[in-house]
């Protein structure tokens, strides 16, 4: 009888019928053998094991069970990967409550009801159908991605799944109906093109409603009628228990593989920009899609990315989005770029955004990947002046106004995660405002004293006035490590994690070392608030992990150390190259090829 709910997931799946879903397996005697899906190779070293219900790369070193192939491939927490595979299994998780359980599955069952009844509806919408071949989608893409319609009536989805037998407030729970004072149920997508949106297994979780053109009155009010009724342009599903828009992005479900393999995402605003991009042969794309870009959003790409190359609508709007991108990449430590697209001979103003260009020119979007620019250098074109001939740079950005811009410049560059890569910069900058490097740095100097002395004081008052308590941003390897912890305070045994010390930082290993001795309190009050949210974390699914259970958590932690070290020694060797220091080069290169992991073959 299996001892944990993970065992019996196991005892019901199938390694091999789990991992022939994700890559095409040849036997190999007893064995299966597979082309390794998380490093490059050209030869076969992925080794499934039907008799140990494991796999292993021998190329790349990583190996498991089916939780760590799900959680590696499909960039899912530990969290996410068991309840995806219990679904897969028919094993009901005994920590989810019930009624909650069920209400996930009805969701799911609701949207996709949904998605049927709009590309139903679109098909036998003539009017639709030509403004999306009128915007350049063929039938292949919109099929491929499951557009739809919802007619320009008040209740038709509505009554159809009503009909259907749903329950009218399940309807309202997953947000696609409102109900009036007078309790009639209305649909909240009418008269709009529906893009379906996924998560990143490839479930519709919401939508995102565009209204045809000739039924907007967003910029014609009087179109409206006596109701006085205004459309919005664009319509998102609210949120609900299976959608939250702070972490899903459009389109993520299908590019992740090219996101994986390139090692770069294209980022774009919205639907169509990505619609049309992905039509072009552009199989990294992903986008925003209206709402809000969020450092939880950066962080699902970034464990299959390095790079992201951000192109958003060609406008000052869309030069400002890009900023605040740019801003949140690199504080999620990406290699940022901007992709400025251009159609060579279209008409001034006629090509706003990805989705024009691509309509005018479908090789467009690939050449300005090709050459898309790197952040700083973005901040050059955008705030510093041209130099006009034969005038000295330096004194062109001495108005009140060419110092403002050449300061946010200069603490953009100040603000980048490499040293080397900073120092580069600045050089650069030197050279085009021809004004010397160290007055640059005494500048960005100056501009870090003032913020560091104006701003803590600012959040300390709203912190006492409002009692608010800024929000953590933690990495994976730090919410994995506070889960160990935090199992091992339960537990009241420390010995399981012996073998995972030399992956700690040091603040981890003090913290272990306090934790250990049954202490819950230091002589530093820094530690004692880690110490807090350890002892005191609602453990929830963790609760009661198995061995196996606990093996899987350890080696996440492990992987995430060696991405983290991966990522130091590549700088590493970026600042031997750049100061000539073969013996630090050869040392960084030497521990880089020995890493487990991406990057050994």
């Amino acid at each position: 009888m299996p001892s944990s709910t993970t065992e019996l997931i196991k005892s019901k799946l199938d390694v091999v019928e789990v991992l022939r879903g994700y890559l095409t397996l040849q036997p190999a005697g007893k064995n299966f053998k597979a082309l390794c899906p998380f490093h490059g190779e050209k030869s076969p070293s992925f080794i499934v094991s039907p008799d140990r219900q494991t796999w292993h790369c021998f190329g790349c070193g990583l190996g498991g069970d089916i939780f760590s192939f799900v959680m590696k491939y499909e960039n899912l927490e530990f969290g996410d990967a068991l309840r995806l595979l219990a679904e897969k299994a028919g094993v009901e998780l005994r920590h989810e409550n019930p009624a909650e359980y069920r209400l996930t599955g009805l969701l799911y069952d609701l949207n996709e009801a949904s998605k049927n009844f709009f590309r139903k509806a679109l098909a036998a919408a003539p009017v639709a159908k030509e403004y999306l071949k009128a915007r350049g989608l063929t039938q292949e893409t919109i099929d491929e991605f499951e557009l739809g319609w919802a007619p320009n009536e008040m209740e038709a989805l509505s009554m159809t799944l009503l009909h259907g037998g749903a329950a009218p407030q399940d309807l309202i729970q997953a947000g696609l109906s409102v109900k009036t004072e007078r309790g009639m149920m209305l649909d909240r997508f009418r008269g709009r093109i529906m893009f379906p949106i996924h998560n990143h297994l490839g479930k519709v979780v919401g939508f995102t409603g565009r209204i045809l053109p000739q039924l907007d009155t967003s910029k014609n009010p009087a179109a409206a009628g006596s109701g006085g009724f205004v459309t919005a342009k664009y319509v998102n599903s609210p949120e609900t228990p299976i959608f939250q828009k702070s972490k899903l992005l459009y389109g993520f479900w299908k590019s992740k593989e090219g996101i994986r393999e390139s090692k770069a995402a294209f980022l774009v605003e919205g639907q169509m920009d990505y619609l049309m991009s992905w039509q072009s042969g552009v199989r990294n794309v992903i986008a925003s899609s209206g709402t809000a870009l969020t450092a939880d959003h950066l962080r699902s790409v970034h464990r299959l990315a390095d790079e992201i190359i951000l192109s958003f609508d060609n406008d000052t709007a869309g030069s400002d989005a890009a900023e605040r991108a740019i801003d949140l990449a690199e504080a999620v430590d990406f290699t940022v770029k901007v992709a400025l697209i251009e159609v060579p001979g279209a008409p001034a103003g006629s090509v706003k955004d990805a989705a024009d260009a691509v309509n005018a020119d479908p090789e467009s979007v690939k050449r300005a990947i090709a050459h898309a620019m790197p952040a700083p250098e973005f901040y050059f074109k955008k705030y510093l002046p041209p130099v006009a001939k034969g005038v000295d740079p330096a004194e062109q950005l001495r108005s009140r106004d060419g110092l403002q811009k050449l300061r946010l410049v200069i603490g953009k560059l100040h603000r980048i995660a490499s040293p080397v890569a900073r120092e580069s910069w600045m050089k650069e900058l030197s050279k085009r405002t021809n004004i010397p490097e160290r007055t640059l740095e005494e500048e960005a100097t100056r501009n870090d004293v003032q913020q560091s002395s104006s701003q803590p004081s600012r959040t300390q008052e709203q912190e006492q006035a409002q009692g608010e308590v800024p929000k953590r941003q933690l990495s994976r390897q730090e919410r994995l490590c506070e889960d160990l912890l935090a199992i091992a305070v339960a537990k009241g045994d420390f010995s399981f994690l012996d073998d995972s010390v030399a992956f700690f930082t040091p603040v981890q290993k003090e913290i272990f070392d306090i934790l250990k001795t049954g202490a819950r309190r230091s002589d530093d009050p820094t530690l004692d608030a880690a110490i807090d949210l350890i002892v005191l974390r609602d453990l929830g699914d963790l609760s009661d992990l198995s061995v196996d259970d606990m093996a899987t958590l350890k080696s996440g932690f492990a992987w995430e150390y060696y991405k983290e070290r991966r990522h130091i020694l590549t700088l590493a060797v970026k600042n031997a190259e750049a100061r000539g220091d073969e013996a630090e080069l050869a040392a960084a290169l030497a521990e880089l090829r020995n890493l487990p992991g991406e990057g050994t073959e």
